[in-house]
């Protein structure tokens, strides 16, 4: 995040001047963490200069691809037969902790209680939450659950990055758990980071399938360019550095901070 921020706003943060919490889970799956060669996509700083690349420069990376386009006429099948063949593919085989988080009862519990406690103790502040790709799914469940349960929560902003709640699996389980899909009333702003030639990111649009909160918040879909590679030039557009350091979530990290009081003082 304080690569992205130097790199397109010229704003040089220091690590203790970004407040900042990780809601871990992959320990939860996974009992030793990749270290070493085990690890085939470590962080690394860019080596490039000026901002990372955005489709501001290169409108044509905003457009929908054809694998976006056959995947909606599919998903609008899946939904209305309730057969999700497309999906379970996608979700076995490329987001496989997805998987993962519908088949384990517990895990999905605890993944939502680490999220729930954080929020807990943030009350009364001001929280902009960053979820990548299966952390999108787990913001929106402990949100809508806060929500039905009546559990007070703080002001928050949510900016999903890779989100697969386009898929039509998890349109339908979402549905199932919480009702018709919509954004969540804690929520002050959602902002939707997707890269087009990201697979979570196929299907429709969150703004064209969740209906605004109460007071009128939408979500607002922005699609953005992750540039990430691997040590041996391997792309990978569902990266979560790739999706941190993209000028758009640079933009929304320090509008964030510019409109906290907390940063105010």
């Amino acid at each position: 995040m304080r690569e992205g921020l130097a790199r397109n706003l010229g704003l040089q943060v220091p690590e203790a001047g970004l407040p900042f919490r990780f809601v871990y889970w992959a320990d939860l799956r996974y009992p030793q963490p990749l270290t070493g060669a085990g690890n085939r996509e470590p962080y690394r700083p860019d080596h490039g200069l000026g901002p990372f690349p955005s489709p501001a420069g290169d409108p044509a990376s905003a457009a929908p691809t054809l694998t976006d386009r056959i995947y909606r006429g599919l998903s609008h099948l899946q939904e209305a037969t309730g057969l999700t063949p497309v999906d379970d593919l996608i979700l076995e085989y490329r987001l496989d902790d997805l998987w993962g988080y519908y088949a384990d009862a517990a895990f999905r519990a605890s993944a939502r209680e680490r999220l729930r406690v954080a929020l807990a103790e943030a009350a009364g502040e001001d929280v902009l939450i960053a979820a990548h790709s299966m952390g999108g799914l787990i913001a929106y469940d402990v949100l809508r659950a806060a929500e039905a349960d009546g559990t007070p929560l703080p002001r928050c902003t949510l900016v999903t990055l890779g989100s697969p709640l386009g898929l039509a699996e998890l349109k339908l389980k979402l549905a199932d758990e919480h009702g018709a899909l919509r954004v969540p009333a804690a929520l002050t702003a959602w902002t939707n980071l997707m890269d087009r030639q990201d697979i979570a990111t196929v299907g429709d649009d969150l703004g064209a399938i969740c209906a605004p909160n109460a007071a009128g918040v939408r979500v607002r879909d922005v699609p953005v360019i992750n540039a990430y590679r691997g040590p041996d030039g391997t792309e990978n557009r569902h990266k979560s550095y790739g999706y941190l350091r993209t000028p758009e979530f640079s933009k929304a990290v320090a509008g964030f901070l510019a409109a906290s009081p907390a940063e105010r003082g």
